[in-house]
């Protein structure tokens, strides 16, 4: 089992298990390989420590400090939403240039943003494309009031504005579009 910290374009930290190298690389070049919060397909392998099993060992050295890397849970350090920042433009991503207090509260708000999306994506219907059709007839009493969600283009959305018909725009990672574990 080969388990490796991640990162996206955006700066998105996860961490990816994987059966081998192998699956690693194979996953990366079929496209399978996404961020889990904005869903972008430049995924790439962060630096991490190997795992040295020193049990046996008869004397022990003394213990190397360690210098302060980033949290090894799924999806719990990161930059918000994807439409907030610019892509890291070196090796050395955004998140790892901030100060500790920084990183926290990025990690908190990626939380933040991910607990709304499960809520979302738990409590609304999705429509898919027929999202402008059926939050006007909504609207307009012809639908029964629900929660609903889906996809609308830019013009769709200012038109529906214009008609006094409140949206709400939230971009839902892929991996959040199928069952939810």
């Amino acid at each position: 089992m080969l388990v490796v910290d991640l990162h996206c374009a955006h700066g998105h930290h996860f961490e990816g298990w994987f059966a081998s190298a192998d699956d690693l690389a194979s996953q990366k070049e079929r496209g399978l390989l996404t961020c889990p919060v904005c869903g972008d397909h430049d995924v790439t392998r962060r630096p991490s420590a190997p795992h040295l099993n020193t049990s046996g060992l008869k004397e022990r050295t003394p213990a190397v400090s360690r210098l302060p890397s980033a949290p090894a849970s799924g999806l719990s350090a990161s930059v918000p939403a994807p439409s907030t920042h610019v892509a890291a433009t070196s090796d050395r991503s955004m998140h790892d240039s901030l100060p500790s207090e920084a990183q926290d509260a990025m990690a908190a708000l990626q939380a933040l943003y991910l607990k709304a999306v499960r809520h979302v994506v738990e409590n609304t219907e999705d429509v898919g494309e027929r999202f402008v059709e059926e939050v006007r007839s909504i609207h307009h009493g012809d639908a029964p009031e629900r929660a609903i969600r889906g996809q609308a283009s830019e013009e769709d959305k200012q038109s529906l504005r214009e008609e006094g018909i409140d949206i709400l725009s939230m971009p839902i990672p892929e991996g959040f579009k199928g069952p939810l574990q």
